[in-house]
């Protein structure tokens, strides 16, 4: 696969961030985590502007080598034109809030924040939009170029062994 240009979808707690970090660094290229470009710094509970977070979406996705992941399908058809790869992350809901409770909260979060997280993580299979289970599998099966679906930790954890990554 060429991974110079890739994106990696994928459900809260899948593991997006973990394999990003890994294939960005046998790159030597930029990771991107679309949370960052979607919410307003200091904690996730003020949404940017749609067009503010699409124009960061897209200079990201100038750099020559990058990874970019997240779970906003609307961000990801931003910039899905320019990527040479695309990895789909499809944990089960209990593996990925199980992978959240072990990590535990994050970014200036709170107990509230966190649960509100878990119940998202929860639903995914249930919820409607661009983030849901049935938008990423959308986006999966009509993105053109080179593409792998990784269904469980020990798949990703293989993956990432390819990239000679720990």
């Amino acid at each position: 696969m060429d991974l110079t240009k890739t994106l990696i979808v994928g459900n809260s707690g899948a593991g997006k961030s973990w394999l990003s970090e890994r294939i960005a660094d046998s790159l030597n290229g930029t990771w991107i985590d679309l949370d960052l470009i979607h919410w307003q710094p200091g904690g996730f509970n003020v949404a940017r502007q749609r067009e503010e977070a699409i124009r960061l979406a897209r200079e990201a996705a100038n750099h020559d080598r990058w990874v970019i992941e997240g779970i906003y399908g609307w961000l990801i058809a931003e910039i899905q034109s320019g990527a040479t790869a695309l990895i789909w992350l499809d944990l089960s809901e209990a593996e990925c809030t199980n992978n959240i409770r072990q990590r535990g909260i994050r970014r200036d979060g709170n107990d509230e924040s966190f649960a509100a997280l878990l119940h998202w993580a929860e639903t995914y299979r249930s919820r409607d939009g661009s983030s849901s289970y049935t938008a990423h599998a959308r986006i999966f099966h009509e993105f053109a170029g080179q593409k792998q679906r990784l269904c469980s930790r020990d798949e990703i954890a293989c993956f990432a062994s390819l990239l000679g990554a720990p």
